[in-house]
């Protein structure tokens, strides 16, 4: 037999390996992106959480909710958060894993919280962590927005070249 037959042979055993092991790389990518979607899930489902945590402490604040009420739902909200919190640090482990899940819902409550009177931890450290959180929000702002049409007045975005509303080239 010669060289080049033997390379040949080696050459086709070799395509029909890279054939027959396609099909599970394709299978674990699908896993993958299984486990993506899941994880998007928990995070809106955790947003969900915090959002009808900050509702219910500013509802409760304003006194639409009866004070024998309101432990029982917040706690109720805190164990779903923090249940969300577990799933989703066994899907994707945090670096910090100390930090417990209740005590990261009831952070991320108090980030958002829509009463400023309200004595709540806050996430900022010092002042100057709180200046460079408003001065990166500002700047998220002023990127977005370009200011107005001068023909109709409606707000335009930077990447905008004409009005959404009345179609005047900018």
């Amino acid at each position: 037999m010669e060289i080049g037959s033997i390379f040949l042979v080696l050459a086709v055993i070799v395509m029909t390996g890279i054939y027959l092991y396609t099909p599970f790389t394709t299978r674990a990518r699908r896993t993958r992106a299984n486990e993506t979607h899941e994880v998007s899930a928990l995070k809106a489902e955790r947003d969900r959480v915090i959002n009808s945590l900050q509702e219910l402490d500013f509802d409760f604040n304003l006194g639409k909710i009866p004070e024998g009420e309101y432990p029982d739902q917040r706690a109720s909200l805190l164990q779903k958060g923090a249940d969300i919190l577990r799933k989703l640090d066994e899907l994707a482990p945090v670096a910090s894993s100390a930090v417990n899940a209740e005590a990261r819902i009831e952070k991320a409550t108090a980030a958002g919280r829509a009463d400023a009177g309200a004595k709540t931890p806050s996430i900022a450290d010092s002042d100057d962590d709180l200046e460079s959180m408003i001065a990166a929000r500002r700047k998220e702002h002023k990127s977005k927005s370009a200011g107005f049409c001068p023909k109709c007045g409606k707000p335009v975005l930077i990447t905008d070249k004409f009005c959404p509303s009345c179609g005047k080239s900018l």
